[in-house]
């Protein structure tokens, strides 16, 4: 058995557990061992002590960003614009995307960026068979969901399956691999079921974009409006929420009764969601991924995080791409839904930790891989979890100020920890045995897109 590796911070936050002034956590062949004060560490664990690191900051575990498309990092351009509406921001996105691209190089810069942000889970969500391996080649975990985008049911059942079990197996494992589902809009009713029954059948989660935006919801509903309209212009007038003028119910209910909602699925943004609407959501056991950011670049409504707060709702943090966001640092978003929070009249003292738990064990558990999900879970700070860690630069003293900090101020990430190795460090620790590297280094559809976004 290895020595025991020692990480020292002003400020250790394990979300599962009150934080931790001078606090330390014991790590030994990519698991933690034990959390507690530095004094109690070291007198409990004595000589089994080998390599000790002394973090100037805080110390969380490491982030989980719950939606994203790191595929589309080089095109930044798009979501460095200012749209009015989902359709415009959409077509803005098309002309981007019909330019060539490298998409292996995208995806793996997108890695880049969220390991040096303190992520080390991610829930990627990929249309070309060029960026699937970026998540893999970079180390993280999380699970690379392949997107199904553009079939009606005709051409799914032609040769649907076996095209998208094709383009599931060629994704590299580890991480886990996964369907994404792409939206009501662009799916026909019963390829959704289908999906549903592949998922089962392949013991794989599913992921959906949902409630994102008002049209979307008008679309669920009635078959009508500017997203209804804009299909129907791009021949898809045929598809069964369309040619049935829609469902009679909105997007959250309508993917219930097509199956989609189980404790093996969570979606993306849940903006357009009542109190209804987040009760099945909570019945069902499925977590939405918040990306406050992205829906603002695009000109939509902030999420309802007060009423997910007071209500119960398990939340995840999530970035989406850059191609609607301005980075891929989940406590950006995370800050921007602290201040949304109160701007909705959220007054609990707990807010700090909620949010830092939902940008941690709440993406796990949105993710598959938190508390109860096997022998190494991750999102929390405890004995037998995964070794997964960030250290952020955090002045601030007291536990309870360096949480509010952390959460309000989105400080920059010092080092990220991956199963106990260090895959990136903006500097390196002091103490005996080092083992962060030097300044800013690093460690190791239907397949044919159709018009129309699968962002």
């Amino acid at each position: 058995m290895s020595s025991i590796t020692l990480h020292r911070a002003r400020t250790v936050l394990p979300v599962a557990t009150p934080p931790i002034a001078d606090g330390a956590v014991a790590v030994r062949d990519g698991r933690i061992v034990a959390v507690g004060t530095h004094d109690d560490l070291t007198a409990e664990l004595g000589t089994a002590v080998g390599e000790r690191h002394e973090w100037d900051g805080t110390l969380t575990p490491g982030l989980v960003n719950a939606h994203t498309h790191l595929q589309y990092t080089d095109m930044a351009a798009v979501g460095r614009g200012s749209y009015p509406s989902f359709e415009t921001w959409a077509l803005a996105f098309e002309q981007g995307y019909r330019v060539e691209h490298d998409w292996a190089a995208s995806a793996a810069e997108g890695a880049r960026q969220s390991i040096e942000g303190g992520t080390t889970a991610v829930a990627e969500i990929v249309t070309d068979p060029a960026a699937g391996s970026a998540v893999h080649d970079a180390g993280l975990h999380g699970i690379v969901f392949w997107e199904v985008f553009g079939f009606k049911r005709a051409g799914w059942e032609v040769d649907g399956r076996e095209r998208v079990l094709a383009q599931l197996d060629a994704l590299p494992s580890p991480p886990a691999t996964g369907l994404s589902p792409h939206a009501i809009y662009s799916l026909d009713t019963d390829v959704f079921r289908s999906l549903q029954q592949l998922a089962e059948e392949q013991g794989v989660r599913l992921h959906i974009h949902a409630a994102e935006s008002a049209s979307e919801d008008e679309f669920a509903r009635f078959g009508t409006g500017p997203l209804a309209d804009r299909w129907r212009g791009l021949g898809h007038s045929d598809m069964q929420l369309l040619s049935a003028g829609g469902s009679g119910s909105g997007v959250v209910h309508y993917l219930d009764t097509v199956g989609v909602l189980t404790p093996h699925s969570h979606l993306a943004h849940g903006i357009y969601v009542d109190a209804d609407d987040r009760a099945l959501l909570r019945e069902r056991g499925v977590s939405v991924a918040l990306c406050p950011r992205s829906n603002a670049v695009i000109g939509l409504d902030a999420p309802p995080i007060a009423a997910y707060l007071r209500e119960g709702n398990p939340i995840g943090v999530g970035t989406d791409s850059l191609s609607s966001s301005p980075s891929l640092h989940v406590l950006d978003d995370v800050a921007e839904l602290h201040r949304l929070a109160q701007v909705q009249g959220y007054t609990g003292d707990d807010l700090h930790a909620r949010l830092l738990h939902a940008a941690t064990a709440g993406g796990a558990r949105a993710l598959g891989l938190g508390l109860g999900s096997g022998p190494a879970p991750s999102g929390f700070l405890a004995a037998d979890a995964r070794a997964d860690l960030a250290v952020f630069d955090v002045a601030s003293t007291s536990p309870r100020d360096a949480l509010a900090e952390l959460v309000e101020s989105a400080p920059a990430a010092v080092a990220t920890i991956v199963d106990g190795r260090t895959l990136w460090t903006a500097a390196p620790s002091t103490g005996s045995g080092n083992q962060g590297a030097g300044s800013g280094t690093q460690g190791a559809d239907s397949g044919t897109r159709q018009n129309g976004t699968n962002r």
